[in-house]
Protein backbone atom coordinates (compact mmCIF):
# COMPACT_ATOMS: atom_id res chain seq x y z
CA UNK A 1 0.00 0.00 0.00
CA UNK A 2 1.27 3.54 -1.09
CA UNK A 3 1.13 6.42 1.54
CA UNK A 4 0.09 9.80 0.22
CA UNK A 5 2.45 12.60 0.79
CA UNK A 6 0.42 14.05 4.08
CA UNK A 7 0.04 10.49 5.69
CA UNK A 8 4.16 9.88 5.21
CA UNK A 9 4.94 13.14 7.10
CA UNK A 10 1.41 12.39 9.48
CA UNK A 11 3.30 8.90 10.72
CA UNK A 12 6.53 10.95 10.54
CA UNK A 13 5.52 13.13 12.89
CA UNK A 14 3.72 10.99 15.58
CA UNK A 15 6.69 9.01 15.61
CA UNK A 16 8.34 11.93 16.53
CA UNK A 17 6.19 12.57 19.04
CA UNK A 18 6.00 9.45 20.36
CA UNK A 19 9.46 9.15 20.88
CA UNK A 20 11.60 9.73 24.48
CA UNK A 21 13.46 12.25 23.73
CA UNK A 22 17.80 11.00 24.58
CA UNK A 23 19.14 11.83 27.87
CA UNK A 24 22.02 13.07 25.89
CA UNK A 25 20.65 14.89 23.56
CA UNK A 26 18.33 16.73 26.28
CA UNK A 27 21.47 18.14 27.49
CA UNK A 28 22.99 19.17 24.75
CA UNK A 29 19.90 21.59 24.12
CA UNK A 30 20.04 22.47 27.49
CA UNK A 31 23.31 23.53 27.06
CA UNK A 32 23.27 24.91 23.05
CA UNK A 33 21.85 28.60 22.99
CA UNK A 34 24.66 31.71 22.19
CA UNK A 35 26.94 32.30 25.75
CA UNK A 36 25.78 29.93 27.64
CA UNK A 37 28.90 27.22 27.52
CA UNK A 38 30.93 30.80 27.95
CA UNK A 39 28.85 31.72 31.28
CA UNK A 40 29.08 28.36 32.49
CA UNK A 41 33.11 28.37 32.12
CA UNK A 42 33.01 31.63 33.66
CA UNK A 43 31.08 30.98 36.73
CA UNK A 44 33.46 27.36 37.40
CA UNK A 45 36.05 29.56 39.31
CA UNK A 46 33.45 32.07 40.77
CA UNK A 47 30.26 33.81 40.84
CA UNK A 48 29.51 36.29 37.88
CA UNK A 49 28.10 39.49 37.61
CA UNK A 50 26.25 41.01 34.85
CA UNK A 51 28.48 43.73 33.57
CA UNK A 52 31.65 41.60 34.44
CA UNK A 53 30.42 38.81 31.85
CA UNK A 54 29.43 41.72 29.29
CA UNK A 55 32.80 42.54 29.13
CA UNK A 56 34.50 39.36 28.97
CA UNK A 57 32.37 38.48 26.33
CA UNK A 58 33.10 41.28 24.33
CA UNK A 59 30.67 40.16 21.05
CA UNK A 60 27.57 39.89 23.73
CA UNK A 61 24.99 42.03 23.85
CA UNK A 62 22.26 42.80 26.65
CA UNK A 63 19.93 40.74 25.65
CA UNK A 64 21.24 37.53 24.61
CA UNK A 65 23.42 37.49 27.69
CA UNK A 66 20.05 38.02 29.60
CA UNK A 67 17.97 35.57 28.06
CA UNK A 68 21.21 33.34 28.35
CA UNK A 69 21.01 33.41 32.12
CA UNK A 70 17.17 32.83 31.97
CA UNK A 71 17.67 29.84 30.52
CA UNK A 72 20.47 28.73 32.34
CA UNK A 73 18.63 29.58 35.91
CA UNK A 74 15.44 28.08 34.79
CA UNK A 75 17.16 24.93 33.91
CA UNK A 76 18.60 24.86 36.99
CA UNK A 77 22.24 25.48 35.75
CA UNK A 78 22.76 28.60 37.85
CA UNK A 79 21.45 30.50 41.05
CA UNK A 80 21.12 33.76 41.01
CA UNK A 81 21.44 35.79 44.33
CA UNK A 82 20.48 39.27 45.06
CA UNK A 83 23.17 41.01 47.20
CA UNK A 84 21.40 43.26 49.14
CA UNK A 85 24.49 45.37 49.70
CA UNK A 86 24.85 49.28 48.69
CA UNK A 87 24.98 49.10 45.08
CA UNK A 88 22.89 46.44 45.13
CA UNK A 89 23.98 43.68 43.03
CA UNK A 90 23.42 40.11 41.18
CA UNK A 91 25.66 37.62 41.03
CA UNK A 92 25.34 34.04 39.48
CA UNK A 93 26.83 31.15 40.43
CA UNK A 94 26.83 27.77 39.75
CA UNK A 95 24.03 25.27 40.86
CA UNK A 96 24.51 22.02 42.64
CA UNK A 97 22.66 20.78 38.96
CA UNK A 98 25.63 22.71 37.65
CA UNK A 99 28.20 21.67 39.30
CA UNK A 100 27.30 17.50 38.16
CA UNK A 101 28.38 18.53 35.03
CA UNK A 102 31.73 19.74 35.76
CA UNK A 103 33.26 16.36 35.07
CA UNK A 104 31.35 16.28 31.61
CA UNK A 105 32.48 19.51 30.92
CA UNK A 106 36.24 19.30 31.93
CA UNK A 107 36.30 15.70 29.66
CA UNK A 108 34.56 17.92 26.48
CA UNK A 109 37.67 20.55 27.14
CA UNK A 110 40.34 17.54 27.19
CA UNK A 111 38.53 15.81 23.92
CA UNK A 112 39.00 19.28 22.20
CA UNK A 113 42.28 19.55 23.31
CA UNK A 114 43.31 16.19 21.51
CA UNK A 115 41.82 16.75 18.48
Amino acid sequence: MNKTRSQKIMTTTKNIENREMCPVEALMKTLSGKWKMQIFRLAIDAPVRFNSLLRQLEEANRQSLAVALKEMEKDGLITKNVINEKPLHIEYVLSEKGKLLLPIFFQLEQFQSSM
